[in-house]
């Protein structure tokens, strides 16, 4: 199969066969708080080590580094988490668990080395459990931002040894911040408009597609600021209906009745329209790297923001302040990465639509060990070419992964 080939039309790149003496088992595991989680064991012979991909919604079992690790002689663990595919009640903390469950798996398993890899939201996702693992477990975290219990102290959460990071962003929230359209006057209405906030109006700055755009430093400022305000008002929204919830649990304890407990049960969902609004994605001066014209959705943002597919669309107030608030979240990369202190391999993707030059920087220079070798390679952000005549990022990646494997084991 050619380059070409394997680009594809769509966001996402088919991962390479696997090499013909690969084995392939699958498991089902129980969370320390009595979860199911699923995942796959690819292993070659001699494997020795293994590599952990996780992602927080997404399915990683095809991912397009799984035959880059084996080709190397690397085993791959492909794990989902409990709410894999449904972002509605998506806890990072109790991610956390679903990774613990995996990583307890491996160990038992006979890996001399463990290699947590994290691509695009499993960079955040594996730097949190980084954090909460590196902890005594009387100093983790015992509630999600909502309040909800977690019995992340109860858990045995084995650190990795080494940490692969490719194209990483800063964290679900972190991202959400940065796409979510500040121009909505009605969460109710996905097509209200706020006209001095509208980043797809020619006024401000917007050039039609696929001219690149240009915005004045002072329209970024207020845009910025008018999105963190916007996650500040649905944060606000949030909390008030699991402080409902809360007090309706307490009533039905205490009381008993049918009634009580249906308000106790109800949950009121968060609806988020509007959420493809990056002025990095149009504006190609800003932050530039050698991304195309568009976003991670589409190469019409001004269209796609309008549409059905977008991060955080649709969740509960638990999940909205556990995963995807800036403001409340707290699985957010730079947060947590002074907790990774493994040797760790840093693979920034230079045609990112996610992770910018400038947030690659500062995720570097966040990481708590001076053991990081950071590398750039032409791509997008999940994997693909540039162009159809040049490796893919994912090839490229799988060379920089093998030379620092030789360097670091």
């Amino acid at each position: 199969m050619s380059f070409g080939e394997r680009v594809g039309a769509g966001r996402y790149l088919s991962a390479d066969e696997a090499p013909a003496e690969t084995t392939v088992t699958a498991h089902e595991l129980t969370t320390s708080d009595g979860a199911t989680v699923a995942g796959l064991l690819r292993t070659v012979p001699g494997a020795t080590a293994v590599a952990f991909l996780m992602h927080p919604r997404n399915d990683f079992s095809h991912h397009v580094l799984v035959p880059e690790f084996l080709r190397r002689g690397v085993a791959v663990w492909t794990q989902g988490s409990r709410t894999m595919g449904n972002d509605l009640t998506l806890l990072h903390e109790q991610a956390l668990l679903d990774m613990a469950a995996g990583h307890v798996f491996l160990r038992h398993g006979g890996f001399e080395t463990v290699i947590s890899v994290g691509h695009s939201g499993g960079g955040a996702l594996a730097a949190f459990y980084a954090e909460q693992a590196g902890l005594a477990p009387s100093e983790r975290l015992v509630a999600t931002p909502g309040g909800k219990p977690v019995s992340l102290a109860d858990a045995e959460m084995p650190l990795a040894d080494l940490m692969v990071l490719m194209a990483p962003h800063p964290g679900q929230g972190e991202l959400l911040l940065r796409l979510i359209d500040p121009s909505v006057t009605d969460e109710a209405d996905p097509r209200s408009v706020d006209p001095a906030l509208n980043l797809y109006s020619e006024e401000n700055g917007f050039a039609p597609a696929p001219q690149t755009s240009s915005y004045s430093p002072e329209f970024l400022d207020r845009y910025r600021a008018a999105q963190r305000a916007r996650v500040a008002r649905i944060d606000a929204v949030a909390r008030e209906r699991v402080a409902r919830a809360r007090e309706a649990q307490r009533r039905y304890k205490k009381t008993g009745e049918p009634a009580d407990r249906r308000d106790a049960l109800s949950t009121e969902l968060i609806t988020v329209y509007r959420t493809d609004a990056d002025a990095r994605c149009v504006d190609l001066s800003l932050d530039p790297n050698d991304r195309p014209y568009g976003s991670l959705f589409g190469s019409r943002p001004d269209l796609t923001d309008y549409g059905v597919v977008g991060f955080g669309r649709l969740t509960t107030p638990e999940a909205w302040l556990s995963t995807w608030s800036a403001l409340s979240s707290r699985a957010g990369f730079l947060r947590c990465a002074p907790a990774v202190r493994v040797p760790t391999l840093f693979i920034e993707i230079t045609g990112d639509q996610a992770c910018f030059p400038c947030d690659a920087a500062a995720m570097v220079d966040a990481i708590g060990t001076d053991q990081v070798r950071h590398v750039r390679v032409r791509g997008k952000h999940f994997g693909a070419a540039l162009t159809a005549e040049e490796p893919t990022a994912a090839v490229l990646a799988g060379a920089e992964i093998e030379s620092w494997l030789q360097d670091v084991t």
